[in-house]
């Protein structure tokens, strides 16, 4: 006796279809939702941190300018031969992590890099920072890259000749800054002492797995944060974050200390209990010596009047002129840290 197949349901085929279109309006939300998703790239975490010139350690450079808050917010790197002897020295990556800039930004800074960087705090947290690299005379690395501590990240310069030659580092909590530091607060909030957090990450714990690292959090120069970047400023800076979008309001961090983005990439809430308190000195050191009290030539050769001593204008006029002969000299402004 032959075989009888039963005739399939119309309902089935319908459920099925019903099912696919669920799952694609799914994963559509979950990339593209109010427009907070970001271009992510899996990356290991950091193992550890070393000294971008002379490394690892530093062995033949000197910090001629330290950090402190509300004033430099990095250290410039010279070399210890004196004067320009050092242009052309090679920079390396302080750490295993992704680029998220590499380019000429003209105005003061010239050719800038800048490196994102994944690792766990001794807390077993994860976090993450940005190394920035400025006034390079060459930039050998391109947005998107993985690299690993001690990638040459470019070579040393001055900004074409605006500055004295030297590296300036700096490492950013805030991964919204990018190189737009003046909309936000100039102290330990949003930054780090470079040798300070180098010197306290020297070897840290790592594994196999890869981690999301986000590569476009910050505006361009110039530009306003879209209302994902103002979330990644307000994770990664919580205590001084001032935007106002409503949108970026309404997103808080949820329990676990993270905000959750479109795409799935957990942002790390830092600056918060979790993190040691540092102490903010209210009198930061000056990296300026007594002004001479010469006047400033005029295009037409007459010197104009000195301004009066203490004022804004005779502390700015001639300050990198005042700088490079303490540089020359072999004066340095240390900061809060003095040692590597």
């Amino acid at each position: 006796m032959p075989r009888r197949f039963s005739r399939p349901s119309p309902a089935l085929p319908r459920l099925a279809l019903y099912l696919q279109v669920a799952l694609v309006a799914c994963l559509w939300w979950s990339t593209t939702s109010t427009g907070l998703a970001f271009n992510t790239i899996r990356c290991q975490l950091a193992d550890g941190f070393d000294f971008p010139v002379g490394k690892p350690e530093g062995d033949g450079y000197y910090k001629a300018r330290g950090f402190w808050p509300n004033g430099h917010l990095g250290e410039d790197w010279n070399g210890s031969g004196g004067g320009d002897s050092d242009l052309g020295d090679p920079i390396y990556c302080i750490g295993r992590g992704v680029v998220v800039l590499s380019e000429d930004v003209r105005v003061g800074w010239g050719n800038v890099v800048i490196i994102r960087h994944a690792y766990r705090e001794i807390t077993g947290k994860i976090e993450m920072v940005d190394s920035l690299y400025g006034h390079l005379q060459q930039r050998n690395l391109k947005v998107g890259q993985v690299v690993e501590r001690g990638t040459l990240v470019g070579l040393m310069g001055g900004n074409n000749g605006m500055y004295p030659v030297h590296l300036h580092l700096e490492v950013r909590k805030n991964l919204a800054i990018g190189m737009n530091r003046s909309r936000f607060a100039r102290d330990y909030s949003n930054y780090h002492s470079p040798t300070a957090f180098i010197n306290a990450h020297r070897r840290l714990a790592v594994d196999l797995r890869k981690y999301d690292v986000p590569i476009d959090t910050f505006a361009p120069y110039g530009g306003e944060l879209s209302d994902a970047q103002e979330l990644v400023s307000r994770a990664t800076s919580p205590s001084t974050y001032t935007h106002k979008s409503p949108s970026a309001r309404a997103s808080l961090p949820d329990s676990s200390g993270v905000i959750r983005t479109g795409r799935g990439l957990r942002i790390p809430v830092v600056g918060g209990t979790a993190r040691p308190t540092v102490t903010t000195p209210t009198t930061p050191p000056s990296s300026a010596p007594a002004p001479s009290g010469t006047g400033t030539p005029t295009p037409g050769g007459t010197p104009a009047p000195a301004p009066a001593p203490g004022s804004s204008a005779d502390k700015t006029s001639d300050f990198w002129t005042r700088l490079k002969g303490k540089l020359k000299d072999g004066q340095v402004t240390p900061g809060i840290e003095e040692k590597k």
